[in-house]
């Protein structure tokens, strides 16, 4: 290279980085021979300082100090630095022919000794100190590149590292600890929490075995500690009866409360805690059932023989996949919808439906006990919109052989629209997770009505009644009838609700013509007569199911037609004669169509064919109150006429209630100056009255005989009838008198006897 070019720092330095490399052929001291001779070198000089600037861009932007491999800075550098006071910089540009040779010696020997340096500054024309700051800015710019892939990867690691993290969170949010039933990760909890949640396991377990040594002395599983602490059974006949048993005229909100063990809800409501949880799950809760009330729901399709709604589950769960999360292992699922209507408003139906008590009185037969247990919102004042409580109901079926459904619940009202209301049911078990499955026999999802008003006082109804139960512990005569969601769906719900509007409707006229009154003297007589028939029902459903509050013992029998007898003290209880009441059951299964027993039941005129009480006597119906537009829906009193005529006649008061989920055929025989006063207008709470009578179901198919059976077929239908017969008599005066073999063999005579009458009638006998 020239010397002129080489002693010429402004031509290879100029003063500004980033001024366009063409400006430096218009510096004046140049000559134009002096430029033609350098043209070539200029060109490379331009490229390389192009390359250079590019560099120089990305190094700034990641903030680094050093310079290119290309640039080397005089008077300092990132490894040694002379004492020399400071000065300005100046940059020295290398050819690429210079920054081959030091690339080329760098890879062989990062770090050259003063020898080295010396011999290469004089191969490339640069001074040891050029050498020496290029080599050192390349080690640097080297360890800087190293560094910043080594920080991609960590980043890249840490990020999958996090995301894993994040799921493996996710996986376990939702995992228990088998033994407390709280959350596996302990380190999210605190010392006094998990001190408790460890405690609360070693009390379920000691709750565990108490309740399976109570089962073996007892004989029969234990729901409720505090009943047997309370109420202890007894397996001997001869024992004197329990004093303290509850009656059926006991108010329901003092009868016993279900215990942790059996609900997995304590008794007193909600802490504070768990409140925002509650009213999540009634929302959610109301918003399912709204959905599920609509015509165009995928979920629901029509059963084989197109009667009813039934519940599609597999399309159910993708509709609905985060509502409540899967169903409890051992339960199934029985889902139905039901729509009609009914002779109440709107506004009076949602107050039954919010009230334990008037709630009971709607539907006698299927709730055997209910109460609130907790008011967690009134709603607004005026308005049952937004109201939330909690609730405990049992629910049964009119025989001993099928176990009550408990259940503890929230109940929600929400007004959609001006005479729109929507009364949703769910279990609080969901919001308890701890709750063995051993231990739940049945759960409610979303359940409830969605209740349109009518201009003529009417409302449309829509029931939804969705449950998961546990059908082990029913008896294998019922279990068809269980199984096919007409024991406890939607149309039994629906049904019952209709005739007990139709029943209050009658109950409240004013406006009785003469010929509706027949011999019964006053409308007030015959508001009387049916009030009396109601109790007299209700008394009769809440003894005959296998609620908890009874403790049945089975006779000796067959086998197919067992008789379970239950006793009961009757002590101040209005309405039912004082001393010890035998209550006995049985319940057996008929190849008669269910609408041919209960017309052969009702019948007056055939009663002597199966009625032991009458001795043989003529029966007639002295007065008739027709209380729906079915004529089976009836209250009727009756007078048995004695063949001995020194014997006293006697009154029989008997109601009959029909639908297509069941009938009813309840009797008692009544005092007779007592039922001319109830007829001449007076209270009906005076009378004494002990109910028997008969519950009809269907058999939930059309069953065919066995092969070694020979039966004969009913000609009025193909399916069978499953009938309950009960008996309610009065063995003692004394409350304190023990029960005596005698009476209980004479209570089995009675109902053997009448149940081979009935068959007899039938002609239903199995040879």
């Amino acid at each position: 290279m020239p010397a002129e070019v080489m002693t010429a720092p402004h031509l290879l330095h100029p003063p500004t980085l980033h001024r366009p490399i063409k400006s430096i052929y218009y510096t004046p001291r140049l000559s134009l021979g002096l430029i033609r001779g350098l043209d070539g070198q200029l060109e490379s000089f331009s490229q390389t300082v192009e390359s250079e600037l590019m560099m120089k861009n990305k190094m700034k932007e990641d903030d680094f100090e050093s310079r290119s491999g290309s640039d080397n800075v005089e008077g300092g550098s990132c490894e040694d630095q002379d004492t020399d006071p400071p000065r300005k910089k100046r940059y020295h540009r290398h050819t690429p022919r210079q920054i081959q040779e030091m690339e080329m010696l760098f890879n062989e020997c990062p770090h050259p000794d003063d020898k080295q340096r010396q011999e290469l500054s004089r191969e490339l024309g640069l001074e040891p100190r050029q050498v020496k700051f290029w080599f050192q800015n390349r080690r640097t710019q080297l360890k800087t590149q190293q560094e910043r892939s080594e920080n991609t990867m960590l980043r890249m690691e840490n990020e999958k590292l996090r995301i894993e993290n994040i799921t493996m969170r996710e996986a376990i949010k939702n995992v228990c600890c088998p033994a407390c039933g709280g959350p596996a990760t302990l380190g999210e909890m605190t010392f006094d929490e998990q001190q408790l949640r460890i405690e609360n396991a070693g009390l379920k377990e000691e709750l565990d075995r108490v309740s399976i040594l109570a089962a073996k002395y007892l004989g029969r599983p234990v729901t409720s500690l505090e009943n047997h602490q309370h109420h202890p059974a007894s397996s001997s006949l001869d024992q004197p009866v329990n004093a303290n048993f509850a009656s059926h005229s006991m108010d329901a909100t003092t009868r016993l409360v279900p215990t942790v063990a059996n609900s997995g809800m304590r008794s007193g409501g909600f802490t504070d805690a768990e409140k925002p949880l509650v009213a999540e799950l009634a929302v959610a809760a109301m918003d399912e059932l709204w959905h599920m009330c609509q015509p165009e729901e995928t979920a629901w399709v029509l059963c084989i023989d197109g009667s009813r709604e039934v519940l599609d589950y597999e399309q159910y769960i993708k509709n609905y996949r985060q509502s409540l999360g899967p169903r409890p292992y051992g339960l199934k699922t029985e889902a139905t919808r039901e729509i009609g209507v009914v002779m109440m408003t709107a506004v009076n139906l949602v107050e039954n439906l919010l009230d334990a008590a008037m709630w009971m009185e709607l539907f006698p037969s299927i709730i055997s006990r209910a109460f609130t247990d907790d008011v967690l919102s009134t709603g607004v004042v005026g308005n049952r919109n937004g109201s939330l409580q909690l609730m405990y109901a049992e629910l049964q079926l009119l025989s001993p052989l099928v176990p009550t459904r408990e259940l503890y619940f929230l109940r929600y009202c929400k007004q959609h629209a001006e005479g729109l209301w929507a009364v949703v049911d769910v279990s609080i078990d969901i919001l308890r997770d701890n709750l063995p499955c051993s231990q739940m026999r049945c759960r409610r999802r979303p359940s409830g009505y969605l209740i349109q008003a009518m201009p003529n006082g009417y409302s449309k109804v829509t029931i939804v009644e969705h449950m998961e139960y546990d059908d082990r512990a029913v008896n294998h005569m019922y279990q068809l009838l269980v199984n096919s969601g007409m024991a406890f769906g939607a149309q039994r719900w629906l049904t019952n609700l209709q005739c007990q509007c139709e029943r209050l409707t009658s109950l409240h006229a004013t406006k009785i013509s003469a010929i509706d009154l027949g011999a019964i003297p006053t409308a007030s007589g015959r508001r009387s007569m049916l009030k009396l028939a109601q109790r007299m029902s209700s008394n009769y459903c809440a003894g005959v199911s296998a609620s908890t509050m009874h403790t049945w013992t089975t006779l000796s029998g067959t086998g197919k037609d067992d008789v379970r007898i239950m006793t009961r003290k009757s002590e101040n209880s209005p309405g039912e004669p004082h001393g010890i009441v035998l209550s006995a059951a049985t319940s057996l299964w008929l190849p008669v169509s269910p609408q041919r027993v209960f017309q052969f039941l009702r019948d007056e005129r055939v009663r002597s064919e199966w009625d032991i009480l009458s001795n043989g006597g003529m029966v007639q119906e002295m007065a008739h109150i027709a209380k729906g537009q079915d004529p089976g829906n009836s209250v009727s009193l009756l007078k048995v006429n004695a063949l001995n005529s020194s014997s006293s006649n006697m009154l029989i008061l008997q109601e009959s209630s029909t639908d297509v989920s069941g009938s009813l055929v309840v009797y008692a025989p009544v005092d007779i100056p007592a039922m001319n006063a109830v007829m001449h207008g007076g209270e009906p709470d005076g009378v004494s009255l002990l109910p028997s009578g008969f519950a009809i179901l269907p058999d939930g198919t059309s069953r065919l005989p066995l092969q070694h059976e020979r039966v004969r077929v009913d000609s009025c239908g193909t399916g069978g009838s499953l009938l309950t017969v009960a008996f309610q008599i009065l063995v003692s005066n004394t409350p304190s008198a023990k029960l005596s073999l005698e009476s209980v063999a004479t209570v089995n005579s009675l109902i053997s006897c009448t149940v081979q009458k009935i068959k007899s009638a039938l002609q239903c006998e199995i040879i």
